[in-house]
């Protein structure tokens, strides 16, 4: 069993289902003691923000603003460089505990000893 889970989200509202199945594996991950690296890119890179997360709406889905605490009290969240650029979202603007970084730290995170990526 892989100690680590390095997850990408590429969806946002855009493709609700996969943003809310990326979100809930991390979560439940981290519930279960494994090491989370969440990865927000593309769409998803507006939840990196304050208050967004509020405003994503799947019924029968787990809100993700408890979602994204749990990524953050227990896990990694990673904001995709050249996504925050596109969107012009900076440090300054990221919720507290985001980090934003680059591909060569996905890579090198996904390809650590006993981890295991997944994208969605």
């Amino acid at each position: 069993m892989a100690k680590k889970l390095v997850i990408k989200v590429t969806a946002g509202a855009d493709a609700p289902e996969r943003c809310s199945q990326a979100f809930t594996v991390a979560a439940v991950a981290v519930a279960s003691g494994v090491e989370v690296s969440l990865w927000l890119t593309g769409e998803s890179a507006w939840f990196a923000l304050p208050g967004r997360a509020a405003e994503f709406e799947l019924p029968h889905a787990a809100p993700l603003p408890g979602l994204l605490e749990s990524v953050l009290a227990g896990g990694r969240l990673t904001l995709c460089t050249q996504c925050a650029a596109r969107r012009d979202i900076t440090e300054r603007d990221v919720i507290d505990g985001v980090r934003i970084a680059g591909a060569q730290v996905f890579v090198q995170e996904a390809l650590g000893e006993d981890t295991q990526a997944l994208v969605y």
